[in-house]
């Protein structure tokens, strides 16, 4: 019979994946992703190398693991939003849980730096991002007026908003943290949205 596990035994799982991943990003930060190895990770955080591979399938993974989290923590947040809220609001309320996330201004500015700056992992970002779609259309669908496209104005909706939230985060990068995300948010939503 296989043991499932333990409220306990998972909060103590997920807080030590996130001092992993906050290690190796402080690590890929300072010298590099591609100049990481996944060695000096476990070193770093104390650990096996065994140990690190029992938490994340690659160092890939690693770098991305922080992006399935924040998925699911706006998708929660949109579904608290009232019901009759328009879904474009209730997205940009639902994004705001990102700033909640304990990280500094100059972690995250590290963190999407890198993300950007490196293809694979730019990849697996647009990848992750992808399933936040599938995350998010299910959840606006309902605020749609009802219509047998209601489907596919959902989804792409849920596109439209995140690839808005993807434009704030590198022009957030290139002006260096020293502005507003959701202001960068709400103008690339406000180039998109505008009537012909």
């Amino acid at each position: 019979m296989v043991q499932k596990p333990t409220p306990i035994r998972e909060q103590t799982r997920s807080v030590v994946r996130s001092l992993l991943a906050r290690t190796a990003i402080e690590l890929f930060a300072a010298k590099g992703y591609d100049n990481t190895t996944l060695d000096e990770v476990a070193a770093a955080a104390g650990v096996s190398r065994r140990t690190l591979f029992n938490y994340f399938r690659n160092k890939e993974d690693l770098a991305l693991s922080g992006l399935d989290e924040q998925g699911e923590l706006i998708a929660a947040r949109l579904a608290e939003r009232p019901a009759d809220e328009d879904a474009w609001t209730a997205l940009r309320v639902a994004f705001q849980v990102l700033e909640e996330i304990d990280m500094s201004a100059e972690g995250r500015l590290e963190f999407i730096t890198l993300l950007f700056g490196n293809d694979s992992l730019r990849a697996g970002h647009a990848e992750k991002q992808a399933r936040w779609q599938d995350l998010f259309a299910p959840l606006i669908e309902p605020r749609l007026p009802d219509s047998d496209r209601r489907t596919l104005q959902a989804r792409a909706i849920a596109a439209a908003a995140i690839i808005c939230l993807q434009a704030a985060n590198e022009e957030w990068v290139r002006l260096g943290g020293h502005v507003d995300l959701f202001d960068l948010y709400d103008t690339a939503v406000q180039a998109i949205r505008r009537p012909a």
